[in-house]
């Protein structure tokens, strides 16, 4: 009984523990909803090295771990599953080196002093950024070595998912213990050989400058150069590790309808502005009013700057209660009314208390003990100076006696700016309720100079279209789907209507859940899984719609066909066209202006395509960026081959031809100091194993088998 009291004197536990875990699913309702469409009960969802991963256990520990959690669910179920297939991967390979996480060792991840990454994100204070909320996790380890955890949830003081997400937890802290333990072997056992370091060392000290003139590639308009077939298959077998795949890729093209307000749907929200004007005008309290028609108030006397700019004139010569719209600003429809206009200081001294608080009973105290301190001011017994030091938590105010000097209007919460430049007096002592606390503020001064200010509030109506708009559009976009069966008609009816724009999707695999421009999101999802089990130049018979972010109305139809499929390996040049043609049409620019240069001296070609000589000064090899050159690897690279004196043969960059002579290469000295550099050296070649490459080599060379486009 004392510990669910305790329990419920601490609400923050049951808000976690609901959070993070809420209702279960329960596997034997979804495994007799789901054999019918999986089929005689398949529901193995991967196979990673010949340990399944279930799909009801993966789907009931995304319905722990994310229920009420908003975003993309499908970004969120990606990073799920790479936690099961690494999971899988890092117990198997961790039991052939003998590596384990003990009962001891857990705990002390969970409730230890140096907590596991994992605990320190998901039990953070609030109040203490960078801080473990350690009451909490005292609790919640109580609750468990009392063996309490039934009782409490039978009581009603646990979410009945608790368990489930704490053992999920669990995993995941092993999981990350264990792949931390073999990172550490990988990086204990790689050593950089003398040879190395020396070469390292002359990579970053070895500084040279050198000369260089640059040719853009739009020297040349895109249709001075040709293109065939075989110029693309060069660059594709000349980068074939960037473009090479390991699954099969398909490609849409796909036609959008944009769903845009009419001049009717712009006439109708306006009018509704128009009718709200005369009860906006005459509203007593202007809070209640634009809480129930979903405007805003500003908290503070706002200068001209915050006015749109075409109304602000306008509406800083109204008088308070005025209402001045409808006017548009960024689609919307809006009214602004003046609450009040009146002449503010431009800035005041200050000082201040603050007893902090964060809930109903800490800010009881903290009122009481504010009023105590006005106390003792009044009856002279303390300075203001010497409380603020004793009992301010502000570090800002304890550090000097409370003063705050030279204050703008708005630098402070609104509470306080209120009392400091409107409603105060000067030399008065004010309790002022804030976010942060009860606060113990008195006014030493304002200044002479003094700027107009206004308090206003607004109505506003979107500029959105209506749902008539949205059903008309989408009726039209029925009779295209209905017409246009073929990808010959599809592409026709897209080409004869300007109101339709066609669009081509980047590459993407039968698990993908992202399609450029368009994004995430269900409808996305549902186009790539229709994608995966279509032929090359189907049309979907689906429509597609996407929704506008902040508004929610149909911003968009989408009808795709099925553009290309491309088996594992290098894309056929026919597939990946339309994503190198820029690259292609560059190199073949490169070469054609590389036939035409006549000289090897730097100032005549300059001469030649009216372009500047340059000079790139103490550069090293490892720059990744260079002044004016920029990102341009290849002519770094040249350039440190170079001897002194010597111009280059022009290189094919990344942003143009390019001809370099070096001006200064100096020799640098041999590395004596090996074994006090090796260490710097070998630190930055082990924080690479750090983050993913040993994780990721070890997915690449393990046997995965990837069903989940059967399942969502």
């Amino acid at each position: 009984m004392a510990l669910i009291g305790k329990i419920r004197k601490n609400s923050w536990l049951l808000i976690v523990l609901i959070g993070v875990g809420l209702l279960s699913f329960i596997v034997m309702d979804m495994t007799s909803g789901q054999q019918s469409v999986f089929g005689g009960g398949q529901t193995t969802m991967a196979n990673v090295e010949g340990e399944k991963i279930d799909w009801f256990r993966f789907s009931n520990t995304e319905r722990v771990l994310y229920q009420g959690v908003t975003g993309d669910p499908y970004a969120r179920r990606e990073q799920l599953y790479n936690f099961f297939v690494e999971k899988v991967l890092v117990e198997k390979e961790s039991d052939k080196l003998g590596l384990d996480v003990s009962k001891e060792e857990l705990l002390d991840l969970q409730f230890g002093a140096q907590p596991s990454p994992i605990i320190r994100a998901r039990f953070s204070d609030p109040q203490a950024p960078g801080q473990i909320n350690r009451q909490q996790l005292n609790q919640i380890k109580q609750i468990i070595e009392d063996g309490q955890i039934q009782a409490q949830i039978e009581a009603g003081q646990l979410s009945p998912s608790f368990v489930d997400f704490w053992v999920h937890q669990e995993k995941e802290i092993i999981k990350e213990r264990l792949q931390n333990k073999m990172n550490a072997l990988v990086t204990k056992a790689m050593y950089m050989p003398s040879w190395m370091v020396e070469m390292e060392y002359k990579d970053q000290n070895q500084r040279v400058d050198f000369a260089y003139v640059k040719i853009p590639f739009d020297e040349l308009d895109n249709t001075d150069v040709a293109l065939n077939d075989s110029d693309y298959s060069t660059y594709l077998s000349e980068n074939a590790a960037q473009y090479r795949s390991e699954e099969e890729t398909r490609k849409l093209e796909y036609a959008v309808f944009n769903v845009e307000p009419t001049s009717a749907d712009s006439a109708n929200w306006r009018q509704q502005i128009v009718d709200l004007i005369p009860d906006f005008r005459s509203a007593e309290n202007d809070s209640s009013f634009v809480e129930r028609n979903l405007g805003t108030i500003s908290a503070t006397y706002v200068e001209k700057s915050a006015i749109l700019a075409s109304i602000a004139d306008t509406v800083f010569s109204l008088p308070s209660g005025s209402v001045y719209g409808p006017y548009i600003d960024n689609k919307t429809y809006k009214a602004i009314k003046v609450i009040d206009n009146r002449m503010i200081s431009d800035s005041a001294d200050t000082r201040h208390i603050l007893i902090g608080a964060t809930t109903p009973a800490s800010f009881s105290i903290a009122s009481t003990r504010i009023d105590s301190l006005i106390d003792v001011l009044e009856s002279g017994a303390a300075s203001f100076a010497s409380l603020a030091t004793d009992f301010s938590e502000d570090p800002g105010s304890n550090q000097n006696g409370g003063i705050y000097e030279n204050v703008i209007p708005n630098q402070f919460v609104p509470e306080f700016n209120e009392v400091l430049f409107v409603t105060g007096k000067i030399g008065e002592y004010y309790k002022v309720k804030t976010q942060f606390g009860i606060h113990l503020v008195e006014i030493l001064k304002r200044s002479a100079s003094k700027s107009q200010r206004v308090q206003v509030a607004y109505i506003a109506q979107s500029i959105v279209p209506t749902e008539e708009t949205q059903n008309r559009i989408y009726e039209q976009v029925q009779d295209f789907v209905g017409k246009n069966r073929s990808i010959e008609d599809f592409r026709n009816a897209v080409a004869n209507d300007p109101n339709i724009s066609m669009e081509i999707s980047p590459s993407f695999e039968r698990n993908g859940f992202n399609l450029g421009n368009l994004g995430g999101g269900q409808a996305s999802r549902d186009m790539i899984r229709w994608a995966s089990n279509a032929s090359a130049n189907d049309v979907s018979p689906e429509i597609y719609s996407y929704q506008d972010p902040a508004e929610y109305f149909t911003n968009k139809y989408v009808v795709a066909a099925l553009k290309s499929v491309q088996s594992a390996g290098l894309p056929a040049v026919g597939n990946i066209k339309d994503e190198i043609e820029q690259q292609v049409l560059n190199r073949k620019k490169g070469e054609t202006i590389i036939n035409s240069i006549s000289s090897q001296d730097l100032a005549e070609i300059g001469a030649q395509y009216s372009v500047k000589v340059d000079t790139a000064s103490s550069v090293n090899f490892t720059a990744a960026f260079v002044p004016n050159l920029g990102a341009e690897p290849k002519v770094l690279g040249t350039a440190y081959h170079l001897a002194e004196n010597e111009t280059s043969k022009p290189i094919i960059g990344n942003s143009g031809v390019f001809v370099v002579k070096m001006m200064r290469n100096p020799i640098t000295g041999q590395a004596t100091n090996i074994p006090q550099l090796r260490p710097n050296y070998q630190r930055t070649e082990r924080q690479k194993v750090n983050g993913q490459i040993l994780i990721q080599a070890m997915r690449k060379k393990a046997d995965v088998t990837d069903n989940r486009f059967r399942f969502y």
